[in-house]
């Protein structure tokens, strides 16, 4: 998929979520994935996707955490 740079990750990230409010929620994670065509993904899917990259436990994604999951 080739490096994205931090501009590129916070774009994306802003793009996602929706309410602005820094983090990402299943509900947005999963309607931004139905947007760029990924119909499959449930709200549980997008849940247990969130779950593995959240490293405090919020059940959100914060942009550093989306930034993990964008370099791993």
């Amino acid at each position: 998929m080739g490096h994205i740079d931090i501009e590129e990750a916070r774009k994306q990230f802003e793009r996602i979520d929706a309410d602005g409010d820094g983090t990402i929620t299943a509900a947005e994670f999963k309607s931004a994935l139905a947007q760029g065509g990924d119909w499959n993904v449930t709200e549980s899917v997008a849940e247990a996707i969130i779950k593995s990259r959240d490293l405090n436990g919020d059940k959100l994604l914060s942009f550093d955490e989306f930034w993990g999951f964008l370099n791993k």
